[in-house]
């Protein structure tokens, strides 16, 4: 049996009296469609076919209103221009997302965008998270710049291969496919990867991009992840244009308050996806809102389908306590990085107590001093139905294993990597009160971005 857990959940009005219900929207459905393309050497037999398929599409909505209703931006990545300086750039945002009532600019820059590197780049994998991590920051997806956010938001990923590790000294940073996927997620982002999986990479290079970009394809449970066995030209254009032609007929069901395809149809996370985007939209256009009260139980699982996630459950953190987890893992990682013998790894948990020492001192961290485990001075993630290798890790178990300990720190890099991001991002951050101090704003955590 698959562990389930139980919450009970309540809600409280934060006013006396009840707010007032907004006014139904009368904006139709918008969609935001960001094409974020590997156009390094080895993609040249597959750039021109990619190029074709979405000029076709793009062309195909033109005559319609429907080409109205979809906005296009496009982001070319390639690799690290310090280690070759003739690939020119390492990401490069071709066409910004904006709303065009001609779509010839967007055939152009696609068609522009099909000139690939003429420098090999070292190394089979790029930098396809740099590539992902500008087009989540770059493009105007929420209206900064006064316009109206998108509805239906989706980037395409086209790649024939792997993301660079994390540790690969030519990576841009160290986020991880898991913080890059939770990312998007919340802002309602799905990532859709086309993953060719040409005869040039191999088994082994395969198989660890595949495990990568699964990660990165999910969005509410489903997997958006198409893998192109054998990297074949025809199979695809015909992948990436049914997979286009698919996005849209649910965007325009659910614009025009169709009823759902069959399934024959379409592809079930297709439908999945549908689903999301009318619930979304029809509770934007209704003006629907949660009831002032609520107190109940749920259950992390879905009754219908146990195998499937029904909640996230979240905890709420000040901004003091993230802090501290950011400084304590920094303290970790730093620690940890300098092992290189057995008498190192002895004297770690040591060190360890003298950085916890350091840190009780400042009246702002939530530090416990007299931890057992290296979690344990987390005081306050303790009592919550969650555990991690670090949580329970004890100076015997950390002696005990190498690969282990490199496991945990690689663990930990790329979460230390969100928490500072999280930390600089105002917009995350809620006060309870009014004059509440800012170390005690709140911020929603997932259990899954817990150390």
């Amino acid at each position: 049996y698959e562990p389930n857990l139980l919450l009970q959940v309540a809600s409280v009005p934060l006013q006396a009296e009840p707010a007032p219900r907004s006014q139904p929207a009368q904006d139709p459905l918008e969609a935001g469609i960001v094409f974020v393309l590997d156009t390094t050497m080895s993609m040249d037999p597959f750039i021109e076919a990619t190029s074709t398929a979405m000029q076709r599409i793009v062309r195909d909505l033109e005559p319609d209103d429907a080409g109205t209703r979809f906005s296009f931006g496009v982001l070319s990545f390639r690799d690290d221009v310090d280690a070759v300086p003739g690939i020119e750039y390492r990401t490069n945002l071709r066409l910004p997302l904006e709303r065009r009532d001609d779509q010839s600019v967007v055939i152009e820059e696609i068609r522009e965008a099909a000139r690939v590197s003429t420098v090999s780049t070292p190394g089979f994998n790029e930098d396809s998270m740099a590539g992902i991590e500008d087009a989540l920051e770059l493009f105007d997806w929420d209206g900064r710049d006064g316009e109206r956010p998108f509805d239906a938001r989706v980037i395409v990923l086209v790649t024939d291969a792997g993301p660079k590790d994390p540790r690969d000294p030519f990576a841009r940073s160290d986020i991880s496919a898991a913080e890059l996927q939770r990312e998007a997620q919340d802002r309602n982002i799905a990532i859709m990867t086309l993953h060719l999986k040409t005869r040039a990479g191999g088994p082994a290079q395969h198989a660890y991009a595949e495990g990568h970009y699964r990660t990165l394809s999910r969005f509410h449970g489903s997997s958006y992840y198409y893998p192109i066995e054998g990297g074949s030209r025809d199979a695809f254009e015909a992948t990436i244009t049914r997979l286009i032609e698919s996005l849209v007929a649910v965007i325009e069901g659910v614009r025009e308050d169709a009823p759902d395809p069959p399934a024959p149809d379409l592809a079930p996370e297709i439908v999945d996806f549908g689903h999301a985007l009318r619930l979304a939209y029809l509770g934007r256009v209704e003006g629907t809102q949660a009831p002032d009260l609520i107190r109940g139980w749920i259950s992390e699982r879905a009754a219908e389908n146990p195998l499937a996630l029904a909640i996230e459950p979240r905890l709420l953190v000040s901004k003091n306590e993230l802090a501290t987890m950011a400084e304590y893992l920094d303290a970790l990682v730093q620690l940890g990085e300098q092992i290189t013998s057995t008498e190192d790894a002895e004297q770690f948990f040591g060190q360890v107590r003298e950085v916890i020492g350091r840190m009780a001192q400042n009246p702002d961290s939530l530090i416990a001093t007299e931890a057992e485990t290296l979690g344990g001075a987390l005081e306050f993630l303790e009592d919550l139905p969650y555990r991690s290798q670090l949580l329970t890790i004890t100076p015997e178990a950390w002696m005990q294993s190498a690969m282990r300990r490199r496991q945990i720190l690689d663990g930990l890099r790329p979460k230390l990597v969100q928490y500072r991001k999280w930390l600089f991002d105002p917009e995350v951050w809620t006060a309870l009160h009014e004059g509440a101090p800012d170390g005690e704003h709140v911020f929603a955590l997932p259990f899954d971005a817990l150390p």
